[in-house]
This record gives C-alpha cells, structure tokens and sequence, in this order.
C-alpha cells in the first residue's frame, strides 16, 4: 500500500500542471489514480509477497521456531505447505485481476491519457495490412483515425497464388450515414484468360469487413481486453492476417504465466530465509530485493524477445519461471536447513 501511495503520489505531483491547464475534472483524476493503482498493484504483487516471505520465515529462524519445527519430526517439505497454499491463493486472484478486472483498470488509464495528457498524439497510422476475406488482402498506405479516411487503398483478390483482381483508389472514406467505405477515384483491374480488363470511376461504395474501430485503437489494445476477448480478437487477426498478433499472443501467455511467479518466487524465499545467521534479517531482506530485481529483468527481456520475434514467444515469456524454478531447486538440495 505504501510503495503504490508514493508512486501515485509521484505521478499526480508530475502531471500536477497539465491537469490544471486542461482543467480536468476532480472525479476523473481520482478515477485514473483508482485504475493506475491496481495496475501498480499487479505488478508489485510479486516483489511484496517475495519479501514479505523473506522477512517473516528470517524471523522465525532468528527465533529459532524453525529449528523446534524441523527438530520435533515436521519434515521441511510439510513446513513449506502454508507457505505454497497462501502463495497458490496470491497466485489464483492475480489470474483473476489479470483476466478480468485489470483490463479494465488498464483501458481506463489509457482513456484518460489520450483525453487528458495526449491529445496532441499522432493520429494516423501508416503500412497497414489486413486480410479481409479468404482470399482478399487490403493494403493501406496511410490512415488518419481522426477523420476515418485512408490514402493510396488496393484491395487484391488472390487465389492458389494467382493474382485475379486488383482493386485500387487514391482515397478511401467512412460513410457515417451508410455504414460503408466511399472509395474515391478508384481503378479495377481484372485478369483473366483473354488479358485484362481496366474499369475506372470517380466515387464508389464499398462494403469490407472492417470498419474505423479497427483502426482507432491505443498502442496498448492487447492489455485492455479481457481474458475472454483476448481470445476472440486473436481468432480475428489470425483471419485477416495481421501483423500485430504477436503481441495479441504474448499478452494471452503472458497472463497464464505471470500469477505463478508468487509461488516460485515463495518456494525460494523460504529456503534462503530458513537458515538461522548471525548477520540477522537485513542481509536476506537486500538478497530478496535483489532476486526479486532480476526476475522482472529477466521477465521485461524475455518479453522484449519474444515481441521482436527472436524466440519462440511461448518459451520466451517462461523462461523467467523456468529459470527461477530450477534455481528453486538447486537451492532446495544444495543450501543447508
């Protein structure tokens, strides 16, 4: 609660200013603080229970409680069940906040940043790629999400590697009282056996499976969705083709991977804590920091990887659990309790 206080206090303190000039309303800012303090929640979650861990198993063998247990016949495994089913529960509501409510938190925030703190953002996007149909691919050279229109637009119908048709216009727009694209000075050319054929026209409408909200999405879309949505829009991109659905891919393991962090991270807290020193707690307290520090730098290079595509996403993303959790073991037959 406190590290979460300091860091939101922080932000309001930096953002302090632009709230005033944009004149923000009080409700608004305490929603965003609201949401931005689940989020940081979230991600503290391992660091504190990795601690937290470290800190009270050092004290009971400071006070010798773990020599009486181990000494009166309870094996350490059976020492270390309150341990694991605390850090299991830890475990299932993070999944939940990931799956569900987290989502939300992160869609909240990024709303309130594009209306609030980035208004001055580029609004268009450039070299976009989407397979619309089976066998049709539409290619986009520049879209501007604040007026729903898009530059130099071609629309291919390709079949077993044939180019059948190519459709083309300089200027596509979203018709609001229609539901359809107007595609303005457009061109189609058609192949067939006997050569090809060229039509051309001034205005034209069009229907096509996607539609502006395709487009107007946050750079973080893939965080805002919940759990169940991340599925149905990776099922949508894997029909058009798209680009991005790595990261659609990565976020959805991602949230399957992370909750399992608290248990190793408590399985190893447990054992380098258990040893009575001399030294007292704050030597095991900084090694906790420490561990805790590598794993999320391991975590943020492993997705990094993942994302550029130089490893298998899947495996990228668990490596730092794979990692921890033979080091988990090591420690486990190697440090002396």
């Amino acid at each position: 609660m406190m590290l979460i206080l300091v860091v939101l206090v922080l932000d309001f303190t930096e953002k302090n200013d632009t709230y005033i000039r944009n004149d923000v309303p009080a409700a608004e800012i305490l929603q965003y603080m609201l949401n931005y303090g689940l989020y940081l929640n979230n991600l503290l979650t391992p660091i504190t229970v990795f601690i937290s861990v470290i800190f009270i198993t050092s004290k009971m063998a400071e006070r010798t409680e773990v020599i009486a247990i181990l000494s009166s016949g309870v094996s350490f495994l059976r020492m270390l069940v309150p341990f694991i089913m605390s850090a299991v529960l830890i475990a299932v509501i993070s999944f939940l906040l990931n799956g569900w409510v987290l989502p939300v938190a992160t869609a909240g925030v990024s709303q309130f940043r594009v209306e609030y703190l980035d208004k001055q953002q580029d609004l268009n996007q450039q070299n976009i790629h989407i397979k619309v149909a089976p066998d049709l691919y539409a290619y986009i050279r520049r879209y501007f999400t604040s007026v729903n229109s898009g530059h130099d637009f071609t629309l291919e119908h390709i079949k077993d590697g044939k180019l059948l048709s190519k459709f083309s216009a300089e200027r596509i727009v979203w018709d609001t009282t229609k539901n359809v694209w107007n595609a303005r000075d457009w061109r189609l050319r058609a192949l067939n056996e006997m050569g090809e054929t060229w039509t051309t026209g001034d205005a034209m409408d069009t229907t096509l499976s996607i539609t502006p909200a395709d487009f107007d999405l946050p750079l973080n879309h893939h965080e805002t969705l919940t759990l169940p949505e991340l599925s149905k829009q990776i099922v949508i991109l894997e029909e058009r083709g798209a680009d991005n659905i790595s990261f659609y891919k990565i976020e959805k393991y991602v949230r399957f991977m992370s909750p399992f962090a608290a248990i190793l991270l408590t399985f190893i807290g447990v054992i380098v804590s258990a040893k009575k020193t001399r030294g007292g707690s704050g030597f095991k307290i900084a090694l906790g920091f420490m561990l805790a520090f590598v794993y999320i730098i391991l975590f943020l290079l492993s997705r990094t990887f993942a994302e550029a595509g130089t490893a298998y996403p899947i495996l990228a993303v668990w490596i730092p659990n794979i990692v921890f959790g033979l080091t988990g073991l090591v420690l486990y037959k190697t440090v002396p309790r």
